[in-house]
């Protein structure tokens, strides 16, 4: 069972205009009604000139949804407005159109495109989120190792007798990880965050309606 999450993307042409939409959803800038409808449960925030609306049901979506055009209107903004729903699977916000996977078969299906775009869009940027490191007792043995590893077809990279393995996920790099800590007994494995691909926050958070 999926936790429900919803969000409306208010995408502006300005960044500062941007600034001044996040601004009135944070002062309560908002009639009676609206401040009503919006209930007090809607998480805003701002990046640039994105304002964004977090929501815990589609109702609460739709009506954050309706608020945010009446104030881009009322203000002769140009915007554009979706509602999405987050796909815990595929990792990602979509279309609120888009339905969830309903089986699991559709579930193995969106991790299998996830995981293509996530090793191409790598593979582009030579950069994956995760490194297996492992520490060989000797130089020979961390070659035959890296040979190995690179005749699986996986991105290993060796220095005297250290290895790397670039990882998509950190379920993956653990399970690689076991693998072959149960294979290289006297081998020193572990699993890192490549600091390289932690991006930085770039967010605002405007305000947490409790």
């Amino acid at each position: 069972m999926y936790e429900d999450e919803w969000r409306v993307e208010v995408d502006l042409a300005d960044e500062q205009h941007g600034y001044g939409l996040g601004e009135r959803f944070r002062a309560h800038d908002l009639d009676d009604e609206a401040r009503e409808r919006l209930g007090r449960r809607i998480i805003v925030t701002r990046d640039g000139p994105r304002v964004f609306l977090y929501a815990g049901s589609e109702g609460e979506a739709r009506e954050a949804e309706r608020v945010a055009r009446e104030l881009v209107a009322a203000d002769e903004l140009s915007a554009e407005i979706t509602v999405t729903r987050w796909h815990p699977v595929a990792e990602e916000w979509r279309d609120a159109k888009i339905p969830l996977p309903r089986s699991e078969a559709e579930e193995r299906e969106e991790a299998r495109r996830r995981e293509e775009h996530e090793l191409a869009e790598a593979t582009e940027e030579g950069s994956y989120d995760w490194l297996l490191k492992l520490e060989l007792p000797d130089r020979s043995e961390a070659a035959q190792l890296e040979e190995r590893l690179r005749a699986e077809g996986l991105p290993v990279h060796r220095r005297w007798r250290y290895l790397t393995v670039d990882v998509l996920t950190e379920e993956r790099a653990n399970e690689l990880g076991s693998r072959l800590r149960e294979e290289l007994p006297d081998a020193e494995v572990w699993v890192e965050a490549n600091p390289d691909d932690i991006p930085n926050p770039t967010f605002v958070l405007l305000e947490s309606r409790l």
